[in-house]
């Protein structure tokens, strides 16, 4: 599979933005990791089937590594899962344990260096680790690791691999690091002193390790399989590979699976603040999130902005698929006919080609197209998860206007986005952020809708069921609750760097010596 270069930044959310203007830049997803110990079964098909379910969380690259109990494998590559492995591929891993993970890049550039897992030897074996999530203390990490001893004549296992940029390289070089100690134990050491959002799962020859965060910013499920154990970003993943659900794995908790079972750390005191947006857009709507089902609350806030929003309408419709559950929901709340107007080609996924700018002028529609019949002369309500630049909302009123509504009423299932998330959601800069310098009535007549309505903040925390302290609204409120350093108030992320992608070659495995 051949490298795509790095001369224009892929999109990576499934949104429709892409299509309608590449450079609008809707919110993109978290990225996804799946962890399987599993004697006697097939672990890499496991995982590969896990990560197919986790593939909304991540499109830029795919990876997996097994373990066989002497050495590990690694193998990624850039692109969907689908495109990175086939039968052939997957029937060469063997062994009883394995990671995987879907990525998108919030740290660092979209390249194959940065594709995860990540692989590192160590003084007696090697680890592969998968990061769902985005630290904010990258800078101290880089010092961490720079200040590691080596050894003179031993392999420099600190700096191995640092062309990486991402925090997920500097957080296995620390963890790389225990000559005198268990990985286990040097676990414990390096945890507490991450600071942002994390979801980890790594392994060695033998053992499997998750840990979250001492927030629990992004989820993390535990799961049983008859020989074996699971963990993974959703509890969908679980059902796919036929797990069942044991619990989440708790803020500030490190879980370790090995031929003696699963042992359990608390590394540090839980301070719940799990990210709304999970519930707004992120999970599927078939994940349950602290007890709550994602769909349910999609709908009930759907619910909530009819309340706050009513209108004079013959339709409501919903902008596939994010807006599907809300859009149920307001028809349901409003007595509104629920409907489609939009088409969504399902065969249109990720893609390098843009189109020029010639084809961008006539309205090359490649994902979304207006169904006329249903449209014409028609009060439309139009319901969406987020509003970001507004690009993506102006192309969609226009299309609509084009086959004949008589009126289109923007409605938005979460508040104004007006901050940037540092926590592992890549949306634009705040300056870029519609919200953050129009009303909402100058941002209806900005996307040429008759009225747009926002949920508020409140409804929309009631619609997750969730106590509002236990919830991370950082992006609609600017109130961050892990600390920023002075920099990440620029709106950068630290280690963000523009490294020059190979344009051709394919991901190679990665061995460690038997």
């Amino acid at each position: 599979m051949p490298f795509q270069s790095n001369s224009s930044r892929p999109r990576g959310d499934g949104r429709l933005t892409d299509a309608l203007d590449p450079h609008d830049a809707g919110p993109q997803d978290a990225c996804g990791v799946f962890g399987v110990w599993a004697p006697g079964e097939d672990v890499a098909k496991l995982t590969y089937f896990g990560l197919y379910a986790l593939q909304h969380r991540g499109q830029e690259s795919a990876g997996i590594a097994v373990s066989n109990g002497r050495q590990i494998l690694v193998y990624k590559d850039m692109g969907l899962v689908s495109q990175v492995f086939d039968e052939s591929t997957l029937a060469s891993f063997n062994g009883h344990l394995a990671i995987g993970h879907c990525r998108y890049s919030t740290t660092g550039a979209s390249t194959w260096q940065n594709a995860q897992p990540t692989f590192r030897p160590t003084f007696d074996g090697s680890i592969a680790l998968g990061h769902n999530g985005n630290l904010i203390n990258t800078a101290e990490l880089r010092e961490l690791v720079a200040a590691l001893p080596s050894d003179e004549g031993e392999l420099d296992i600190h700096s191995a691999g640092l062309e990486s940029t991402n925090d997920t390289s500097l957080v296995t070089a620390l963890l790389a690091h225990h000559p005198d100690t268990t990985l286990e134990e040097r676990a414990l050491e390096v945890l507490p002193q991450l600071r942002g959002a994390y979801c980890f799962v790594w392994m060695n020859e033998d053992t499997l390790y998750a840990a979250r965060d001492p927030q629990g910013i992004r989820p993390l499920v535990l799961g049983r399989l008859d020989r074996g154990w699971v963990v993974a970003s959703e509890d969908a993943a679980l059902a796919t590979v036929g797990a069942s659900v044991v619990r989440e794995i708790e803020p500030g908790e490190m879980v370790v699976i090995d031929e003696n079972g699963l042992r359990t750390y608390k590394f540090a005191q839980p301070e719940r603040k799990g990210c709304v947006f999970e519930y707004v857009y992120l999970a599927r709507p078939d994940a349950t999130i602290s007890g709550r089902s994602v769909h349910e609350s999609r709908v009930e806030m759907g619910r909530q902005l009819a309340r706050e929003f009513r209108v004079e309408a013959d339709l409501v419709i919903p902008v596939p698929e994010s807006g599907t559950p809300a859009a149920s929901g307001y028809a349901e709340e409003s007595g509104i006919p629920f409907g489609q107007g939009f088409v969504k080609n399902a065969y249109v996924g990720r893609t390098f080609i843009q189109p020029s700018q010639t084809l961008r002028q006539l309205g090359i529609r490649l994902k979304l197209n207006a169904l006329e019949h249903m449209i014409r002369g028609k009060r439309i309500v139009v319901v969406d998860d987020s509003i970001v630049r507004g690009n993506t909302q102006r192309a969609q009123v226009r299309m609509l206007r084009e086959a004949g509504a008589a009126e289109v009423h923007v409605r938005i299932s979460s508040p104004p986005v007006k901050w940037p998330c540092f926590y592992g959601i890549d949306f634009a800069t705040r300056a870029e952020l519609i919200a953050n310098g129009l009303s909402p009535d100058e941002i209806a007549a900005s996307i040429g809708a008759d009225s747009l309505g926002y949920i508020s903040l409140d409804g929309m925390i009631e619609a997750t069921s969730q106590p509002q302290s236990s919830l991370c609204q950082a992006c609609f409120t600017g109130e961050y609750p892990v600390a920023l350093p002075d920099e990440s108030l620029l709106g950068k992320h630290l280690l963000e760097t523009s490294i020059k992608a190979p344009t051709h070659g394919k991901a190679l495995p990665v061995l460690n010596n038997p």
